[in-house]
């Protein structure tokens, strides 16, 4: 049976941990590591976005490929300047490394983290927890919300821009909760850019926009329905209306 909702969501939020205390060089410490199946798919959801980025790397523009540092999105591009026989070939050719990224993929979800406090686990994996979060949320700001580069120069303009940036993320936040974590940042915010309508200027709102699994679950979280009737416009305010409570 599929579970609800509320269940997946209760076992994305999960941490699950395994402690024991070591002594390295005469320094005894509590290792705890940690495995998260919301940072599980963080992770992989951050590598993919890098695999596509080496791919066109390799189809667009393989001359620019240098050395890269250990989280670079080039690091899973390999270079092969022989043939299979072992011959020098002609040309350099460059492949996407399947064999780091099965390297990578199995530890995701884990985090370890090493400490001498004695406080209750539960606490500390918390503190941890935060961590990968934070660097979420700056990620989306600079991603989806397009945060930097600001070319602005004004000091104001600059705090607007900021604040604007800071509450569209804490609304984003609100609604990726509301709907249950099911959907990946890109999706939720295509998702409602991609909602228009066409107004009639007499009968009100016509959808132009393709229903999907994300506006199902949008429909389904806020009680109200835009996807298959034309929308009248006092009904549309009154939408609007119950939304911002």
């Amino acid at each position: 049976d599929k579970a609800a909702p509320e269940d997946k969501s209760k076992i994305r939020a999960k941490v699950f941990y395994k402690e024991r205390w070591i002594k390295e060089k005469g320094f005894e410490q509590r290792l705890i590591v940690t495995y998260s199946i919301k940072y599980r798919d963080y992770q992989r959801k951050i590598r993919n976005a890098q695999i596509e980025r080496a791919q066109k790397a390799i189809e667009n523009n393989p001359t620019k490929i240098k050395k890269c540092n250990a989280n670079d999105y080039k690091r899973f591009i390999t270079k092969t300047s022989c043939t299979a026989d072992g011959e020098v070939a002609e040309n350099e050719i460059y492949s996407i490394d399947s064999a780091l990224i099965q390297k990578e993929e199995a530890f995701d979800g884990f985090y370890g983290v090493c400490t001498n406090l004695e406080d209750d686990v539960s606490e500390i994996i918390k503190v941890n927890h935060r961590r990968w979060e934070i660097e979420e949320c700056f990620r989306i700001m600079k991603s989806e919300f397009k945060a930097r580069p600001v070319y602005l120069s004004n000091d104001d303009r600059i705090e607007a821009h900021f604040i604007t940036c800071f509450i569209s993320l804490i609304i984003y936040r609100l609604l990726e909760k509301r709907l249950h974590e099911e959907f990946t940042c890109h999706e939720i915010i295509s998702g409602l850019r991609n909602i228009e309508f066409y107004n009639t200027q007499c009968e009100g709102y016509i959808p132009t926009y393709t229903r999907t699994d994300f506006t199902d679950a949008l429909h389904d979280a806020f009680g109200f329905r835009t996807d298959y009737q034309i929308i009248s416009t006092s009904m549309m305010k009154k939408i609007l209306k119950e939304t911002k409570k």
